[in-house]
């Protein structure tokens, strides 16, 4: 069992910070992977990327949206509960090292994923400029960490309710315009990276984006994590779950996620009407 020891809610109560005792992998992860998570015995296994540890403690922090039925039986475990099974460190860790200016895009939870990745390029000695954004001020998360790790930070709401009012790339377009960057990196929505990239390919930076919200067994067995890139099949869970930004096929990967909505929404409301939650 992995205790949790640390519990926080975020944007409004949807998004929860999970701190878990986890001392194996808390000392081998590396930014970019990822662990698999389960409940209970009749619980799903659920792919979620380490947002952050700590070696000394022994533990792991994951963020999470409640989204579905399995993130919502997530919400129910406080502090003390523990999960049944947390197996990682899973994925091919972020290939950081020093390359010069590095521009940090992220979106929603994606912010969470994105921070430790954001550390290691600042951390390397790279000049690092972020831009981060969500919907509204209240679904934002981690600015403050976001801050710590960059030299220059951009905030932005759909709504304007924070921050710039505006997308991630309206910022992104002017950052390209007056910097040269030798590197982005961006995480969030997938329709957040399908654009980033696309203005990113005509600047002629190279992108790294992360596949993480299609997978879901983590070893390549169930085969659900198919993703195009560069025109060959690849798995995001095992030879991800970064890629080459300009070569994923974001349109057939948006359509592979919305595959199972209906059956995903009716297991979701099934359970909180079962849970009165």
């Amino acid at each position: 069992m992995f205790k949790i020891v640390g519990r926080e809610s975020m944007a409004g109560d949807t998004v929860i910070l999970n701190e878990i005792e986890a001392p194996r992998i808390a000392s081998k992860a590396k930014p970019g992977q990822f662990v698999i998570l389960k409940a209970n015995e009749t619980g799903e296994r659920i792919p979620l990327t380490i947002s952050d540890l700590d070696a000394n403690k022994g533990t792991i922090t994951v963020i999470y949206m409640v989204v579905g039925k399995s993130t919502a039986l997530f919400k129910t475990l406080g502090v003390g509960d523990a999960y049944q099974d947390v197996i990682g460190p899973l994925g091919k860790p972020t290939d950081i090292e020093k390359v010069g200016r590095v521009v940090c895009v992220g979106g929603g939870t994606g912010i969470a994923v994105l921070f430790p990745i954001t550390r290691g390029f600042k951390e390397t000695g790279n000049e690092v400029i972020s831009i981060i954004g969500a919907r509204t001020k209240d679904l934002l998360i981690l600015e403050d960490k976001m801050r710590s790790v960059s030299d220059e930070l951009h905030v932005c709401t759909d709504d304007g309710s924070y921050g710039r009012k505006g997308f991630v790339t309206e910022v992104l377009k002017e950052v390209l315009e007056k910097n040269k960057a030798d590197l982005a990196v961006a995480i969030g929505p997938v329709p957040m990276m399908k654009f980033v990239s696309k203005m990113t390919y005509d600047y002629n930076v190279k992108t790294l984006v992360s596949l993480n919200p299609i997978m879901i067994d983590g070893t390549g067995m169930c085969g659900c994590c198919r993703v195009s890139a560069g025109g060959e099949t690849k798995f995001a869970c095992v030879d991800g779950p970064e890629f080459d930004g300009h070569k994923v096929d974001y349109d057939n990967l948006m359509d592979r996620l919305r595959a199972y909505e209906q059956q995903e929404k009716q297991a979701y409301d099934e359970f909180c009407e079962s849970e009165a939650l």
